[in-house]
Protein backbone atom coordinates (compact mmCIF):
# COMPACT_ATOMS: atom_id res chain seq x y z
CA UNK A 1 0.00 0.00 0.00
CA UNK A 2 2.76 2.42 0.92
CA UNK A 3 5.72 1.36 -1.22
CA UNK A 4 5.03 4.03 -3.82
CA UNK A 5 4.97 6.91 -1.32
CA UNK A 6 8.24 8.85 -1.17
CA UNK A 7 7.69 9.74 2.47
CA UNK A 8 5.39 8.14 5.03
CA UNK A 9 4.26 10.22 8.01
CA UNK A 10 2.12 8.47 10.60
CA UNK A 11 1.50 8.36 14.32
CA UNK A 12 2.82 5.25 16.05
CA UNK A 13 2.16 5.24 19.78
CA UNK A 14 3.69 8.36 21.32
CA UNK A 15 5.65 9.30 18.21
CA UNK A 16 5.06 10.98 14.92
CA UNK A 17 7.13 8.69 12.71
CA UNK A 18 8.58 9.84 9.39
CA UNK A 19 9.88 7.18 7.00
CA UNK A 20 12.03 8.45 4.13
CA UNK A 21 10.93 5.98 1.44
CA UNK A 22 12.75 6.77 -1.77
CA UNK A 23 15.57 4.23 -1.53
CA UNK A 24 16.42 4.02 -5.23
CA UNK A 25 17.26 7.74 -5.13
CA UNK A 26 18.99 7.37 -1.74
CA UNK A 27 16.07 9.36 -0.30
CA UNK A 28 16.99 12.52 -2.21
CA UNK A 29 14.42 15.11 -1.18
CA UNK A 30 11.71 16.05 -3.62
CA UNK A 31 9.35 18.99 -3.22
CA UNK A 32 6.57 16.54 -2.39
CA UNK A 33 8.65 15.09 0.47
CA UNK A 34 9.40 18.57 1.82
CA UNK A 35 5.72 19.48 1.75
CA UNK A 36 4.54 16.25 3.34
CA UNK A 37 7.05 16.54 6.20
CA UNK A 38 6.07 20.17 6.77
CA UNK A 39 2.39 19.19 6.83
CA UNK A 40 3.03 16.42 9.34
CA UNK A 41 5.03 18.68 11.67
CA UNK A 42 2.18 21.19 11.62
CA UNK A 43 -0.38 18.48 12.42
CA UNK A 44 1.68 16.91 15.20
CA UNK A 45 2.81 20.03 17.03
CA UNK A 46 -0.54 20.53 18.78
CA UNK A 47 -1.52 16.86 18.99
CA UNK A 48 -1.09 15.76 22.62
CA UNK A 49 -0.68 12.11 21.58
CA UNK A 50 2.54 12.99 19.73
CA UNK A 51 5.33 13.64 22.23
CA UNK A 52 8.26 13.35 19.80
CA UNK A 53 9.06 13.08 16.09
CA UNK A 54 11.21 10.18 14.89
CA UNK A 55 12.71 10.23 11.40
CA UNK A 56 13.97 6.97 9.89
CA UNK A 57 15.03 5.71 6.47
CA UNK A 58 13.76 2.78 4.41
CA UNK A 59 17.23 2.51 2.83
CA UNK A 60 20.18 0.65 4.34
CA UNK A 61 22.56 2.82 2.34
CA UNK A 62 21.34 6.30 3.11
CA UNK A 63 19.35 8.43 5.50
CA UNK A 64 19.13 11.03 2.72
CA UNK A 65 21.82 11.81 0.20
CA UNK A 66 20.62 15.34 -0.55
CA UNK A 67 18.14 17.20 -2.68
CA UNK A 68 17.01 16.23 -6.15
CA UNK A 69 19.78 18.10 -7.96
CA UNK A 70 19.09 16.58 -11.37
CA UNK A 71 15.54 17.93 -11.26
CA UNK A 72 16.83 21.32 -10.10
CA UNK A 73 19.41 21.36 -12.90
CA UNK A 74 16.78 20.55 -15.51
CA UNK A 75 14.44 23.24 -14.20
CA UNK A 76 17.16 25.86 -14.43
CA UNK A 77 18.27 24.78 -17.89
CA UNK A 78 14.67 25.15 -19.04
CA UNK A 79 14.48 28.64 -17.53
CA UNK A 80 12.08 27.55 -14.78
CA UNK A 81 13.93 29.40 -12.04
CA UNK A 82 10.73 30.08 -10.13
CA UNK A 83 10.23 26.34 -9.63
CA UNK A 84 13.78 25.92 -8.37
CA UNK A 85 13.42 28.78 -5.93
CA UNK A 86 10.04 27.48 -4.76
CA UNK A 87 11.73 24.20 -3.84
CA UNK A 88 14.63 25.86 -2.04
CA UNK A 89 12.34 28.34 -0.32
CA UNK A 90 10.07 25.62 1.06
CA UNK A 91 13.06 23.46 2.00
CA UNK A 92 14.68 26.31 3.93
CA UNK A 93 11.41 27.14 5.69
CA UNK A 94 11.23 23.46 6.70
CA UNK A 95 14.80 23.58 8.03
CA UNK A 96 13.81 26.58 10.17
CA UNK A 97 10.66 24.74 11.30
CA UNK A 98 12.73 21.79 12.49
CA UNK A 99 15.22 24.04 14.29
CA UNK A 100 12.43 25.81 16.19
CA UNK A 101 10.13 22.79 16.69
CA UNK A 102 8.63 22.58 20.17
CA UNK A 103 8.85 18.78 20.54
CA UNK A 104 11.88 16.47 20.51
CA UNK A 105 12.92 15.68 16.95
CA UNK A 106 14.98 12.50 16.64
CA UNK A 107 16.78 11.53 13.42
CA UNK A 108 18.06 7.94 13.22
CA UNK A 109 20.93 8.15 10.74
CA UNK A 110 22.57 4.91 9.62
CA UNK A 111 24.05 5.58 6.21
CA UNK A 112 24.79 8.57 4.01
CA UNK A 113 23.54 11.95 5.19
CA UNK A 114 24.37 14.80 2.84
CA UNK A 115 22.95 18.08 1.61
CA UNK A 116 19.19 18.16 2.00
CA UNK A 117 19.38 15.15 4.31
CA UNK A 118 21.50 17.21 6.67
CA UNK A 119 18.80 19.89 6.61
CA UNK A 120 16.13 17.52 7.94
CA UNK A 121 18.36 15.98 10.63
CA UNK A 122 21.12 18.26 11.91
CA UNK A 123 18.81 20.95 13.29
CA UNK A 124 16.71 18.54 15.33
CA UNK A 125 17.30 17.94 19.01
CA UNK A 126 18.76 14.43 18.60
CA UNK A 127 20.94 12.99 15.82
CA UNK A 128 21.62 9.29 16.32
CA UNK A 129 24.57 7.89 14.37
CA UNK A 130 24.66 4.21 13.44
CA UNK A 131 27.78 2.33 12.39
CA UNK A 132 27.19 3.20 8.72
CA UNK A 133 26.75 6.93 9.35
CA UNK A 134 28.55 9.05 6.76
CA UNK A 135 28.17 12.84 6.79
CA UNK A 136 29.21 15.28 4.08
CA UNK A 137 28.31 18.65 2.66
CA UNK A 138 29.84 18.08 -0.80
CA UNK A 139 28.18 21.01 -2.59
CA UNK A 140 31.36 22.84 -3.62
CA UNK A 141 32.07 19.90 -5.93
CA UNK A 142 28.97 20.62 -8.03
CA UNK A 143 29.26 24.40 -8.18
CA UNK A 144 26.76 24.84 -5.35
CA UNK A 145 27.26 25.80 -1.68
CA UNK A 146 26.64 24.25 1.76
CA UNK A 147 23.02 25.26 2.38
CA UNK A 148 20.07 23.87 4.44
CA UNK A 149 21.29 25.71 7.52
CA UNK A 150 25.01 24.99 7.19
CA UNK A 151 25.63 28.74 7.35
CA UNK A 152 24.48 28.58 10.97
CA UNK A 153 25.53 25.10 12.08
CA UNK A 154 29.00 24.63 10.62
CA UNK A 155 30.69 27.82 11.96
CA UNK A 156 29.62 26.71 15.46
CA UNK A 157 31.66 23.50 15.35
CA UNK A 158 34.90 23.83 17.28
CA UNK A 159 38.39 23.93 15.84
CA UNK A 160 37.46 25.03 12.34
CA UNK A 161 35.77 21.66 11.73
CA UNK A 162 32.81 23.27 10.01
CA UNK A 163 35.03 25.19 7.61
CA UNK A 164 36.90 21.98 6.88
CA UNK A 165 33.61 20.29 5.95
CA UNK A 166 32.34 23.25 3.92
CA UNK A 167 35.49 23.90 1.88
CA UNK A 168 36.44 20.30 1.14
CA UNK A 169 33.19 18.32 1.04
CA UNK A 170 35.02 15.53 2.88
CA UNK A 171 33.04 12.66 4.39
CA UNK A 172 33.20 11.90 8.10
CA UNK A 173 32.07 8.79 9.95
CA UNK A 174 30.24 8.32 13.22
CA UNK A 175 33.16 8.68 15.63
CA UNK A 176 34.36 11.98 14.18
CA UNK A 177 30.78 13.23 13.87
CA UNK A 178 30.13 12.50 17.54
CA UNK A 179 33.33 14.24 18.57
CA UNK A 180 32.41 17.31 16.49
CA UNK A 181 28.80 17.46 17.70
CA UNK A 182 27.23 16.64 14.33
CA UNK A 183 25.72 13.59 16.02
CA UNK A 184 24.45 13.49 19.61
CA UNK A 185 24.44 9.72 20.22
CA UNK A 186 26.03 6.63 18.75
CA UNK A 187 23.98 3.44 18.47
CA UNK A 188 25.01 0.12 16.83
CA UNK A 189 23.37 -0.44 13.45
CA UNK A 190 21.82 -3.71 14.57
CA UNK A 191 19.91 -1.91 17.33
CA UNK A 192 18.49 0.93 15.23
CA UNK A 193 15.16 -0.77 14.47
CA UNK A 194 14.78 -1.68 18.13
CA UNK A 195 15.49 1.93 19.09
CA UNK A 196 12.96 3.24 16.57
CA UNK A 197 10.34 0.97 18.14
CA UNK A 198 11.30 2.00 21.69
CA UNK A 199 10.89 5.66 20.78
CA UNK A 200 7.22 5.07 19.92
CA UNK A 201 6.51 4.17 23.55
CA UNK A 202 5.96 6.71 26.33
CA UNK A 203 8.94 7.78 28.38
CA UNK A 204 11.76 10.28 28.30
CA UNK A 205 13.67 10.37 25.01
CA UNK A 206 16.91 10.82 26.97
CA UNK A 207 16.18 7.77 29.12
CA UNK A 208 15.33 5.64 26.09
CA UNK A 209 18.50 6.69 24.28
CA UNK A 210 20.62 5.97 27.35
CA UNK A 211 19.74 2.30 27.04
CA UNK A 212 21.04 2.10 23.48
CA UNK A 213 24.00 4.46 23.36
CA UNK A 214 27.39 3.13 22.38
CA UNK A 215 30.54 4.98 23.42
CA UNK A 216 32.86 5.28 20.44
CA UNK A 217 36.59 5.85 20.55
CA UNK A 218 38.35 8.68 18.68
CA UNK A 219 37.79 8.86 14.94
CA UNK A 220 40.48 8.92 12.24
CA UNK A 221 40.52 12.73 12.16
CA UNK A 222 41.28 13.03 15.87
CA UNK A 223 45.03 12.95 15.27
CA UNK A 224 44.69 15.81 12.75
CA UNK A 225 42.72 18.18 15.00
CA UNK A 226 45.58 20.59 15.64
CA UNK A 227 46.52 20.89 11.97
CA UNK A 228 42.90 21.34 10.91
CA UNK A 229 42.22 23.94 13.59
CA UNK A 230 45.26 25.95 12.54
CA UNK A 231 44.38 25.85 8.85
CA UNK A 232 40.61 26.22 8.92
CA UNK A 233 40.40 29.00 11.47
CA UNK A 234 42.50 31.29 9.27
CA UNK A 235 41.02 34.72 8.62
CA UNK A 236 41.07 34.57 4.83
CA UNK A 237 40.78 31.90 2.17
CA UNK A 238 44.32 32.47 0.84
CA UNK A 239 45.57 32.03 4.41
CA UNK A 240 43.70 28.71 4.73
CA UNK A 241 45.48 27.51 1.59
CA UNK A 242 48.83 28.83 2.81
CA UNK A 243 48.49 27.06 6.16
CA UNK A 244 47.57 23.79 4.46
CA UNK A 245 50.68 24.15 2.29
CA UNK A 246 52.79 24.71 5.42
CA UNK A 247 51.31 21.63 7.08
CA UNK A 248 51.85 19.56 3.94
CA UNK A 249 55.46 20.72 3.76
CA UNK A 250 55.91 19.53 7.34
CA UNK A 251 54.69 16.07 6.38
CA UNK A 252 50.93 16.12 6.85
CA UNK A 253 49.50 13.74 4.26
CA UNK A 254 45.98 14.94 5.04
CA UNK A 255 46.89 18.57 4.40
CA UNK A 256 48.31 17.62 1.02
CA UNK A 257 45.20 15.62 0.19
CA UNK A 258 42.90 18.50 1.20
CA UNK A 259 44.83 20.93 -1.01
CA UNK A 260 44.26 18.61 -3.96
CA UNK A 261 40.60 18.28 -3.02
CA UNK A 262 39.95 22.02 -2.79
CA UNK A 263 41.84 22.62 -6.04
CA UNK A 264 39.27 20.70 -8.11
CA UNK A 265 36.16 22.25 -6.54
CA UNK A 266 34.35 25.26 -7.97
CA UNK A 267 36.49 28.28 -6.98
CA UNK A 268 33.36 30.41 -6.70
CA UNK A 269 31.69 27.82 -4.49
CA UNK A 270 34.73 27.51 -2.23
CA UNK A 271 34.89 31.28 -1.85
CA UNK A 272 31.16 31.47 -1.08
CA UNK A 273 31.51 28.67 1.47
CA UNK A 274 34.38 30.46 3.20
CA UNK A 275 32.34 33.65 3.35
CA UNK A 276 29.39 31.69 4.78
CA UNK A 277 31.59 30.37 7.57
CA UNK A 278 32.93 33.84 8.27
CA UNK A 279 29.52 35.53 8.38
CA UNK A 280 27.48 32.65 9.74
CA UNK A 281 29.04 32.66 13.19
CA UNK A 282 27.33 35.99 13.85
CA UNK A 283 23.89 35.14 12.43
CA UNK A 284 20.88 33.62 14.14
CA UNK A 285 19.21 30.70 12.38
CA UNK A 286 16.55 32.75 10.61
CA UNK A 287 19.15 35.20 9.32
CA UNK A 288 21.27 32.29 8.12
CA UNK A 289 18.37 30.84 6.14
CA UNK A 290 17.58 34.20 4.56
CA UNK A 291 21.26 34.49 3.66
CA UNK A 292 21.21 31.09 1.97
CA UNK A 293 18.14 32.02 -0.02
CA UNK A 294 19.97 35.13 -1.25
CA UNK A 295 22.90 32.99 -2.36
CA UNK A 296 20.80 30.33 -4.06
CA UNK A 297 18.79 32.98 -5.92
CA UNK A 298 22.03 34.00 -7.64
CA UNK A 299 23.46 30.49 -8.03
CA UNK A 300 20.30 29.49 -9.91
CA UNK A 301 21.12 32.03 -12.60
CA UNK A 302 24.85 31.40 -12.68
CA UNK A 303 27.17 28.99 -14.48
CA UNK A 304 28.98 26.67 -12.10
CA UNK A 305 25.99 24.78 -10.65
CA UNK A 306 24.85 23.62 -14.09
CA UNK A 307 28.39 22.77 -15.12
CA UNK A 308 29.01 20.87 -11.89
CA UNK A 309 25.84 18.78 -12.18
CA UNK A 310 26.66 18.10 -15.83
CA UNK A 311 30.16 16.87 -14.99
CA UNK A 312 29.30 14.84 -11.90
CA UNK A 313 25.72 13.62 -12.39
CA UNK A 314 24.80 13.75 -16.07
CA UNK A 315 27.87 13.17 -18.26
CA UNK A 316 29.93 11.83 -15.33
CA UNK A 317 33.16 12.95 -16.99
CA UNK A 318 34.32 14.49 -13.67
CA UNK A 319 35.84 17.33 -15.69
CA UNK A 320 33.89 20.50 -14.88
CA UNK A 321 34.98 23.74 -16.54
CA UNK A 322 34.52 26.29 -13.79
CA UNK A 323 34.15 30.03 -14.42
CA UNK A 324 36.32 31.56 -13.02
CA UNK A 325 38.70 28.64 -13.22
CA UNK A 326 40.96 29.38 -10.23
CA UNK A 327 40.74 30.90 -6.77
CA UNK A 328 43.24 33.55 -7.84
CA UNK A 329 40.65 34.93 -10.28
CA UNK A 330 37.96 35.36 -7.62
CA UNK A 331 37.12 38.94 -6.66
CA UNK A 332 35.68 39.62 -3.22
CA UNK A 333 33.12 42.02 -4.67
CA UNK A 334 31.72 39.21 -6.81
CA UNK A 335 31.36 36.96 -3.75
CA UNK A 336 29.77 39.73 -1.68
CA UNK A 337 27.12 40.13 -4.39
CA UNK A 338 25.79 36.64 -3.61
CA UNK A 339 25.00 37.79 -0.07
CA UNK A 340 23.25 41.06 -1.00
CA UNK A 341 19.60 41.51 0.12
CA UNK A 342 16.84 40.54 -2.30
CA UNK A 343 14.37 43.27 -1.37
CA UNK A 344 10.81 42.12 -2.03
CA UNK A 345 12.06 38.60 -2.87
CA UNK A 346 13.57 37.83 0.55
CA UNK A 347 12.71 34.46 2.10
CA UNK A 348 9.63 34.82 4.32
CA UNK A 349 9.94 32.63 7.40
CA UNK A 350 6.85 34.08 9.08
CA UNK A 351 4.22 32.85 6.65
Amino acid sequence: MTEDREIICEIRGAAGVVVLNRPKALNALSLGMVRELARALDAWENNPQVTRVVVVSASEKAFSAGGDIRWLHDCGKAGRHDEMLAFWGEEYILNHRIKTYSKPYVALIDGIVMGGGVGISLHGSYRIAGDRYLFAMPEVGIGFFPDVGATYALPRLEGGFGSFLALTGERVGAADALAAGLATHGVPSERMAELADALTRPGSVDDILAGFTLQRGPGPLNAEKAMMALAFTAGSLPEVIARLHQAADKGSALAGKLLQTIAVKSPTSVAIAFEQMRRGAGLDFAEAMRTEYRIVSRIARGHDFYEGVRAVVIDKDQAPRWLPATLDEIRQADIDAYFAPLGADELNLEG
